[in-house]
């Protein structure tokens, strides 16, 4: 396979660039224990990543996040170069654990929430013990046929 420069972001000849698949999961609820952390790259479009060298994939894990349409299994493509602003879905580091939260500003007050109607609680950035803004979300993918989805991210 031939390879030519797209920026400073080697592509393929069909303009694919690899992104690294992340682990442990992203949590879209409650933390859970850390797992070691690349699994291994998915290749992706140029065009669908602006900034590949910033760019990673986490597979989601939990519900809060349904209101944004992000569910449990989905894919998540984050951007660790982009500025986070109010509303973005972001990757967060909550006491050293990677979740995938909405965030909002109230005033001058940031903070970190569910996108869930059956989830209403909110998280102050100045409240966290540690937080950390790790990267905002591009988009997500979700497969729609069962064994797909096994196939390709298992």
């Amino acid at each position: 396979m031939s390879l030519y420069r797209v920026g400073a972001e080697a592509a393929d000849a069909g303009g694919l660039v690899r992104v690294p698949f992340m682990l442990p999961t992203l949590c879209a609820g409650f933390p859970s224990p850390a797992e070691d952390f690349i699994e291994g790259a998915l290749e992706l479009p140029r065009w669908l990543v602006p900034n590949p060298p910033a760019t990673f994939i986490w597979r989601v894990r939990g519900w809060c996040m349904k209101g944004a349409g992000i569910h449990d299994e989905d894919l998540a493509v984050v951007d660790r170069s982009l500025s986070p602003s109010s509303g973005a879905v972001v990757v967060a580091v909550v006491n050293g654990e990677m979740s995938l939260k909405r965030l909002v500003m109230t005033g001058n007050r940031l903070a970190l929430t569910f996108d869930n109607p059956e989830m209403d609680e909110e998280f102050a950035l100045e409240d966290l013990e540690e937080g950390l803004l790790w990267g905002v979300l591009l988009f997500s993918v979700r497969w729609h046929h069962v064994k797909a989805r096994a196939s390709v991210v298992r």
